[in-house]
């Protein structure tokens, strides 16, 4: 497991190897908490990329409800077909009803297209968002991995997805969903795997550079920021220096960029105060 998901470009430690291998071995979903930026969301790509299946993604918010997730019935569709049975002539009540809710006209949302799709990795990503009574539906579905349509009937999986469920921690997700989860929590690296994670996805970006932002990065995350910079925020720094022109960067060249790194004025300002010349300096500069 941990072999494959390197060849992506993902590195994991034995932990999460081990987590990842026994989600897939006794079909549980993987139930992924930390800051945000520090790989939740790239863990689902791997895996899709590794094992050779679709990524399906359901991205959640406030007010997410069944037919948003799960499927929906194509209105306009039904409407057309009914009135062309009309216009032929049709007018058996029974038979009319039972075209309208033919699997033809279900829209199948991003959890019921997984459910249908064989092999496939489900991402739930940001569960924190959603409210509880979506938290309750998701607990049964991923429970059976079957979903019932009441014109329908019963629909389960043949193979069930591998899913991924993320959270940021906005809130606190119920103990009954993690309790049918195998769990992780994604803290934010050392320097040696953080370097090593961008010299694997950015390889054009020079070694120098590379280390430094890295180590930069690493000192901004020791400061009182409202918001500390992630693993995505460490590889969209190093590749903006690098669109620049820059094989290393000196203090001057860090504050001017610090708005690809840092999202939060205070936290900008914050950066600017910080002794940025002796985090360089310290790696050789």
């Amino acid at each position: 497991m941990r072999a494959c998901l390197e060849e992506t470009g993902y590195l994991v430690d034995e932990g999460l190897a081990v987590t990842c291998f026994l989600a897939l071995r006794l079909h549980r979903p993987l139930f992924c908490e930390g800051d945000a930026g520090v790989g939740k969301t790239a863990l689902a790509s791997a895996l899709a990329e590794g094992l050779g299946a679709p990524l399906i993604r359901l991205q959640c918010h406030e007010g997410i409800d069944a037919s948003q997730a799960l499927y929906d019935w194509d209105f306009p569709r039904q409407l057309l077909h009914l009135r062309a049975a009309e216009a032929a002539g049709v007018s058996d009540a029974d038979r009319l009803e039972s075209e309208l809710y033919d699997r033809r006209f279900l829209i199948a949302r991003p959890l019921l297209l997984a459910l249908q799709t064989r092999p496939s990795v489900l991402l739930v990503d940001e569960i924190d968002r959603a409210d509880d009574e979506f938290e309750a539906f998701l607990l049964e579905l991923l429970s059976e991995y079957s979903v019932t349509i009441p014109e329908l009937g019963t629909l389960r999986a043949e193979e069930p997805p591998v899913v991924v469920l993320t959270s940021n921690r906005t809130r606190e997700v119920h103990d009954a969903l993690k309790r049918r989860c195998l769990y992780h929590w994604f803290d934010h690296p050392s320097f040696a795997r953080e370097l090593a994670i961008v010299r694997r996805r950015l390889p054009r970006v020079s070694a120098r550079l590379a280390e430094q932002v890295t180590a930069l990065v690493q000192a901004l995350r020791g400061a009182d920021l409202v918001k500390p910079p992630g693993v995505a925020e460490t590889l969209d720094w190093a590749e903006a220096l690098d669109a620049l022109g820059a094989s290393e960067v000196d203090t001057e060249l860090a504050v001017q960029t610090l708005g690809s790194v840092l999202k939060y004025r205070e936290d900008t300002e914050r950066a600017r105060g910080l002794d940025l010349a002796a985090v360089l300096a310290a790696r050789g500069r």
